[in-house]
């Protein structure tokens, strides 16, 4: 399985905001603009401590078999596969939708004076904290599913 790499996730925030930017332009210059419903940074967010938790839990199964404690409950290798291909899906689409909302949201700074934009900037800019939470979460919980001989694997071997 290959690792998320920050360039990809950079460039996917980047590539979504500048269209969402552009977007938001032209919706603007021809009627009104959607909103970013309230409901955005919380999905964001729940997605986020599930992800963290699911790491934390991980980690503490793992550090219990390490240590051998009797009764630990070991963890499966298709699970932790199964979370961490979960985490990285996450993160790819919490990279394009916080840069979606971001894309938005800088459009709407030119618009603050107005409650209602500035609302809905404010909403933009929480989805956007909550996407990077996602994707904190998601590399998290990959760090912590690593076997350790990725460690010291080349870079020209072929990874499973």
């Amino acid at each position: 399985m290959k690792q998320l790499r920050l360039k990809v996730l950079a460039g996917l925030f980047l590539v979504a905001g500048i269209l969402s930017w552009g977007a938001a332009r032209l919706w603007d210059s021809v009627g009104t603009l959607p909103s970013v419903p309230i409901a955005a940074p919380i999905v964001l967010a729940v997605i986020a401590a599930v992800l963290t938790a699911t790491a934390l839990s991980i980690r503490a199964r793992l550090k219990a078999q390490r240590d051998r404690r009797p009764g630990a409950k070991g963890v499966e290798p298709l699970m932790a596969a199964r979370a961490v291909v979960f985490g990285q899906a996450s993160a790819l689409v919490a990279a394009l939708v916080a840069g979606m909302y971001g894309g938005t949201g800088v459009f709407l700074l030119a618009s603050l004076d107005v409650p209602a934009r500035r609302d809905q900037a404010l909403n933009a800019a929480f989805s956007v904290l909550a996407g990077l939470a996602v994707i904190a979460a998601a590399l998290f919980l990959e760090r912590v599913c690593r076997l350790p001989e990725d460690d010291d694997e080349s870079p020209g071997k072929a990874r499973a």
